[in-house]
């Protein structure tokens, strides 16, 4: 009798203890779904330049502030003049870009429309917070692969921050402007459309922004990383304000960044004179016999990327290319005009980099 007393105590406190766990992982499903629906009316769909090999022509934003900037990665994607916002319940509106920062992988832009009065992150206060460590559990949110595009919701990852170092990475010969610490997920977060996506806290914390598509520089894999929110959230440098404080009001002076050298290879392309801050990459003369020439570049093109990388002025088109070794082959995206033959529409070079020529050459 005290053996079947004993038994029924046992199941009954077996079946109390699986109703509790049951019950407590109902209420975490409902808790990260409650975050979810939160974080998602802070987060923007983004449609701008691109739809062309390999470069996507969307992707995504973040809320900053209610009247409308977003915080975003600096890629090709905003190198148009109808770039499109769309929120998470189906508004649709134009937006201009503030400031484009390279070197902390950063751009501002700011809806055009009055009378916003938006849920957003305040990336301020979420920078005074501590770093997450190795181990800790985080939510990405993000419209990779464009699953979202009107008042859909975000896609949501979960994983846990892997490690916290230095970005190793690369987009073929080209390395990113920023070099600074990342963290490292353990979930495939860096897809297409993903750049400027949200890193979370599992209570929806903003910890970082998920970046481009990179390769590590030492394994050569795909890396999946989001840049701490500190980087555009606290004071940079000798300034007292933040990149997004100083970029709100028209004040952020962009970084200038140490020019890498390297064994570039002879290309024959000869660009305008390098006369203002940001003098475009405009083609003025193609060497005869060069692998220009060879490849078909006519004076008056306009370079925009070079393997996927958006070019934006002389000076970028030189410290790219310097970094190019010979016999590497890199693929142009140029705008040719209507008077040239072409159709304004961007026309895709494939030029070879040959071994450099003699100094009489003119390069």
């Amino acid at each position: 009798m005290k053996r079947y007393i004993h038994t029924v105590v046992v199941l009954v406190a077996a079946t109390s203890l699986a109703a509790t766990t049951s019950t407590a992982r109902a209420q975490q499903r409902t808790s990260l779904a409650k975050v979810s629906e939160e974080v998602n009316k802070r987060m923007v769909k983004l449609f701008g330049a691109g739809g062309f090999r390999g470069l996507v022509a969307y992707g995504t934003g973040i809320v900053v502030s209610p009247e409308g900037h977003i915080l975003t990665v600096a890629n090709h994607l905003l190198d148009t003049q109808d770039l499109r916002v769309h929120l998470y319940d189906g508004r649709r509106y134009r937006a201009k870009v503030l400031v484009m920062e390279p070197a902390l992988s950063a751009a501002l832009l700011k809806i055009t429309a009055d009378d916003l009065d938006l849920p957003y992150f305040d990336v301020e206060k979420a920078a005074q917070a501590p770093l997450a460590k190795p181990g800790d559990w985080v939510l990405a949110f993000s419209n990779q692969f464009e699953i979202a595009t009107r008042d859909e919701p975000m896609t949501v990852q979960h994983g846990v921050i892997a490690a916290y170092s230095k970005l190793y990475g690369r987009r073929g010969v080209f390395q990113p402007p920023y070099q600074g610490d990342v963290y490292i997920v353990d979930a495939i977060t860096n897809n297409p459309g993903a750049a400027g996506g949200a890193l979370t806290t599992r209570d929806g914390r903003l910890l970082g922004i998920i970046g481009k598509e990179l390769r590590n520089t030492l394994t050569d894999t795909w890396i999946n990383y989001a840049v701490p929110i500190q980087v555009v959230g606290k004071p940079y440098a000798n300034n007292k304000e933040s990149f997004i404080s100083l970029a709100k009001k028209g004040e952020w002076r962009q970084i200038e960044t140490v020019k890498r050298t390297g064994e570039g290879g002879f290309h024959g392309v000869v660009l305008v004179p390098d006369v203002l801050e940001r003098t475009p990459p405009y083609v003025e003369d193609v060497l005869p016999e060069s692998p220009a020439a060879k490849a078909g570049l006519q004076p008056d093109d306009l370079i925009v990327y070079i393997n996927g990388d958006q070019i934006v002025s002389v000076k970028a088109f030189n410290e790219y290319m310097n970094s190019v070794p010979p016999g590497t082959e890199v693929v142009l995206e140029v705008r040719r005009s209507a008077k040239a033959g072409g159709s304004d529409k961007l026309v895709s070079i494939k030029l070879k980099v040959e071994k450099p020529k003699p100094a009489s050459v003119k390069k």
